[in-house]
């Protein structure tokens, strides 16, 4: 289920990252080769990488490449390195509900608001923030799911262990 999850992220993040250079080479080539410049190119491009950022932040926090203190990692005991991954899956899950909960309020407060460049709400920008607290929910969620897993198979084979 993780592997077909970071697919989709990795994926979206891709599409939001062509999007965002597509329409800057547009944009680019519009400006210099036929003296006009597209107005909503440079906001459609800013939006599109936030949304890139937003999908590749939970696919980096699955992949293990987020940012994180080394010291507690030198500690060799494996029952401490598992303990210390769990503590930090739960509070990477208590601040994506958190995140998630300040991201809907951000929206519905200022949601409203029309875009400069483009015309439309800005409902569907200021959504990324929903969508990326959402996606670390799923992974963090995801995460824990892995370590009951792990957890209940590391318990069988010492039931069975025990038992021969």
């Amino acid at each position: 289920m993780i592997e077909q999850y970071k697919k989709l992220l990795a994926i979206l993040a891709g599409a939001s990252l062509f999007n965002l250079f597509a329409v800057m080479l547009i944009t680019t080539i519009s400006r210099y080769f036929f003296n006009t410049s597209i107005l909503w190119g440079e906001e459609l491009s800013k939006y599109s990488m936030i949304y890139g950022v937003m999908f590749a932040t939970s696919l980096c926090y699955l992949e293990g490449l987020h940012i994180k203190f080394s010291v507690l990692d030198s500690v060799k005991s494996k029952a401490f390195q598992k303990t210390l991954e769990v503590i930090a899956d739960l509070s990477v899950l208590l601040c994506s509900v958190i995140w998630t909960y300040s991201a809907y309020l951000f929206v519905i407060k200022r949601g409203g608001i029309e875009s400069a460049g483009i015309g439309v709400s800005m409902y569907y920008f200021q959504s990324a923030l929903i969508v990326g607290g959402v996606c670390l929910f799923i992974a963090a969620t995801l995460r824990l799911i892995q370590h009951v897993k792990s957890a209940r198979v590391s318990t069988r084979t010492q039931t069975i262990q025990s038992d021969v």
